[in-house]
């Protein structure tokens, strides 16, 4: 029987976002096939760890004594140090605390890492967290026996640090909407195509400030509804988004119930995203299951996603006209939720994705465990060295071409001199973020 353990997340069932959506609906997937599936799951307290077992997947919950990116921090380690008993295969969902794999890796056990996305270059971390991400993106990508990149440029992206061998490109996926509820709407004032939607968490690299600005500059006849959690009592990007809608916004806080979040998707005119950095997001996945017509910032990994039949803007203006200009025009905007559902049953239902990653993982999974044990005089050398050689590679048969070497230096020198400056050598780990907004 193939065994699979899943790092890297908070638990299942899912709470807390789109890696342990994903890690649900995996686990469950596979299980079905005859996996035996274990999940870490991080709870509060001092306590013991503790086992249960949830349709059929083993749980292994792990207390931690403290709260927030601390707390994650420790129940990682905690995490790579329990996985020292298990055997079978390793699936880590995210980089954040790559270097604590290192203990997978001494004990020869193979570990598959889902790199996400490229998190250092979120404006929203200073140096400190920033070096943290940067460093630990580095020792994923050489800890790890294999990498998945959930979208193609964040494969471009890794393979200036390792073989493009080495990676394997799978999306995340997401459930098609065909119907939804319309009673939903009723508490928040809406009529069917008479609003628009952002769901997202409000953080400047996600244009909430541009898109509600643009949005608010005239009478639009027609309302927006802003998802997501708003402290502007104690966040001044907060307090300048609110502060620049018009009466047409609506700000319902944040809402987790999926069924009203389906509901207004499936009834809204256009799913506005802005997010700027990322790979394949899980909620314009999503949009584009619900057959929305997408209005989303124009950069690579939108595109890549929405396709070409949505809406692309660069800056609060462009917006502005376009969604004027749409708003008019009712043909346009059936032709792109049409689109919209043809790019997702193409590339992003959960059955492909699932189907391809068993496919990868099973082709990882070890027949003896014993066989994929190294050296220990190899590793502790790799140990040593990991961020000595920031362009070196833990597998010199698949050596990265001078070009993409030539690349990767011109990409560090920018990061330093336009992010790091001189805190590279003043400032260490930090702060630890668990799943992409």
């Amino acid at each position: 029987m193939n065994k699979l353990h899943i790092l890297g997340i908070r638990g299942v069932p899912a709470q807390h976002g789109g890696f342990e959506t994903f890690a649900e609906k995996l686990s469950l997937f596979l299980v079905k096939n005859g996996w035996q599936v274990t999940v870490y799951c991080q709870e509060d307290g001092p306590s013991e760890s503790w086992e249960t077992t949830w349709e059929g997947i083993r749980r292994i919950h792990i207390p931690v004594g403290r709260s927030g990116a601390a707390g994650t921090v420790l129940f990682d380690w905690k995490v790579a140090r329990h996985a020292l008993s298990e055997q079978g295969l390793f699936l880590t969902l995210g980089y954040n605390t790559a270097i604590f794999n290192l203990w997978q890796r001494l004990n020869g056990q193979r570990n598959v890492i889902n790199m996400d996305g490229i998190e250092w270059r979120r404006n929203k971390w200073g140096a400190f967290a920033k070096i943290w991400f940067w460093l630990n993106e580095r020792a994923g990508c050489w800890i790890g026996d294999h990498l998945i990149a959930d979208h193609p440029k964040i494969k471009d992206h890794l393979s200036t640090r390792v073989s493009a061998d080495k990676i394997t490109m799978i999306p995340y996926g997401g459930d098609e909407v065909l119907n939804a509820d319309i009673t939903w709407l009723v508490p928040y004032g809406i009529d069917p195509g008479e609003f628009s939607v952002i769901i997202a968490r409000p953080e400047p690299e996600n244009s909430f400030l541009e898109m509600v600005r643009a949005f608010s500059m005239k009478r639009r006849e027609h309302k927006l509804v802003v998802l997501g959690n708003f402290t502007p009592d104690s966040n001044p990007y907060h307090r300048q988004i609110m502060d620049a809608a018009s009466d047409e916004v609506v700000f319902p806080g944040a809402i987790y119930d999926a069924s009203i979040v389906q509901a207004l998707r499936f009834f809204s005119r256009f799913y506005l995203h802005g997010h700027r950095v990322g790979g394949t997001n899980p909620s314009l996945v999503e949009a584009l299951g619900a057959g929305c017509a997408v209005i989303a910032h124009d950069n690579h990994f939108n595109r890549w996603v929405a396709g070409p039949e949505s809406a692309y803007f660069k800056d609060e203006a462009e917006f502005s006209s376009l969604f004027e200009r749409l708003l008019a025009d009712d043909a346009a905007v059936e032709n792109m939720k049409a689109a919209s559902r043809i790019a997702f049953n193409e590339r992003f239902t959960w059955e492909q994705v699932l189907r391809d990653y068993e496919t990868l993982l099973t082709r990882w999974c070890p027949v003896n465990v014993k066989e994929t044990m190294h050296s220990g005089s190899e590793l502790t050398a790799t140990a040593k060295g990991l961020f000595e050689d920031p362009l070196g590679d833990l597998y010199p048969a698949q050596a990265i071409s001078p070009e993409a070497r030539k690349v990767d230096a011109l990409e560090i020198s920018d990061l330093e001199r336009k992010q790091f400056g001189s805190s590279i050598a003043e400032r260490g780990p930090t702060a630890h973020s668990r799943c992409r907004p």
